[in-house]
């Protein structure tokens, strides 16, 4: 089956842009289009989609709001942020809403193409060190090193399982955790899904936002010790 794609965005342009990459694709398929957040809403009560490309500052309802209420419905689609080096601040909250992950405007097509596939497949789009730049930039917006955490849930995770979380939040994929903890890829995979269940988190890019909010690790991406 062809990966349903709903573009959103109120530029008719890029939309026009996005539409002509993704029906080259022979298992892509553009369903709907919207102009704003209110009417992405309106669009998901008739059609099916799979992945939503969201754009960020749209008239009526922007994306981060709308992104928080799609991710809120039972089996929502899954959701990319489109965004520009001067809304990095909107994908940090997108992020927070629930979105995959989030990907510039001016991406390369075929980066595009294989983040749509990536979180289609249940994998989170963005790669962790590309989330760990990204959550640098608002160390103001950050806790403190002294901070505590505050998710209650995080006292629940084994000392492993807060090992591998943290290593998470520093950037390191499954191979790279792998390596450094001895241990083989598959085992580290299946941490990081009980890390998911017990804090309630969709995937790994929350975990890394859960981290820094928490102030498990400090902005640049030390742990505290």
């Amino acid at each position: 089956m062809s990966i349903r794609v709903m573009l959103v965005d109120d530029q008719v342009l890029l939309r026009t842009g996005f539409r002509m990459v993704l029906a080259a694709q022979p298992d892509m398929e553009v369903v709907a289009e919207a102009g704003d957040g209110a009417e992405a809403l309106e669009r998901l009560r008739t059609t099916e989609v799979d992945v939503v490309l969201m754009d960020v500052r749209m008239p009526r309802l922007d994306g981060v709001e709308a992104t928080r209420r799609i991710c809120a419905q039972p089996g929502a689609p899954k959701v990319i942020i489109l965004t520009t080096f001067d809304l990095d601040e909107y994908a940090f909250s997108g992020l927070k809403a629930g979105a995959g992950g989030f990907m510039l405007k001016d991406v390369p097509p075929g980066e595009l193409l294989n983040a749509i596939r990536a979180v289609h497949s249940g994998d989170a789009v963005v790669a962790p060190s590309t989330t760990r730049r990204l959550l640098d930039r608002f160390s103001p917006m950050l806790p403190s090193s002294s901070a505590q955490p505050t998710h209650p849930e995080v006292e629940r995770l084994t000392a492993r399982e807060r090992e591998v979380m943290l290593l998470v939040a520093q950037g390191l994929s499954n191979g790279e955790i792998a390596g450094r903890l001895v241990l083989s890829e598959a085992t580290v995979k299946t941490h990081v899904g009980r890390i998911l269940t017990k804090l309630g988190l969709r995937d790994r890019v929350q975990v890394v936002v859960l981290a820094y909010e928490t102030g498990m690790v400090r902005a640049g991406g030390g742990a505290v010790s």
